[in-house]
């Protein structure tokens, strides 16, 4: 029988997917629990337009991720911290503390997207990597100064 999968299925595909699948396996197993509908014409003209307009949209999300980037990626951090003898910080400059200043210049970045190696304890230019949504990566330099 052949199916358009509404639900993505690990191993049979995803959303809008026409598939074949064995007849019992369909009606007593996915059609019951809404994971396909029946591939008929109209069923199919009904999905390739839903792609249509999902494609759409994530083009759209896709965009808006690189502009932010962009704009992201011309911020420059200074992040003030308080120094001992031979300039050793106390403490160390996280992913928290880029965050919230990311917050402050309206930027709504989670501190999950902001990816460090180590949390950073030296002073001086440091590069850090921020993962939005689709894979888009964005470059900031984080500048770590004496507090004054």
């Amino acid at each position: 029988m052949q199916v358009i999968i509404r639900k993505k299925i690990e191993k049979l595909g995803d959303i809008g997917d026409i598939i074949n699948v064995k007849d019992g396996y369909a009606r007593n197993y996915l059609l019951p629990r809404g994971y396909v509908v029946k591939a008929t014409p109209g069923n199919i003209k009904e999905v390739e337009l839903i792609k249509s307009q999902i494609k759409k949209r994530n083009d759209k999300k896709i965009n808006n991720q690189k502009e932010l980037a962009k704009k992201i990626s011309q911020l420059k951090i200074n992040i003030p911290v308080k120094v001992g003898e031979d300039n050793q910080i106390f403490g160390s400059v996280t992913s928290a503390n880029i965050s919230e200043y990311l917050i402050e210049k309206g930027f709504e970045i989670n501190k999950k997207s902001i990816k460090l190696d180590d949390p950073i304890k030296s002073l001086g230019i440091h590069n850090v990597i921020l993962k939005l949504d689709d894979g888009i990566e964005s470059t900031i330099k984080v500048y770590v100064i004496k507090e004054i």
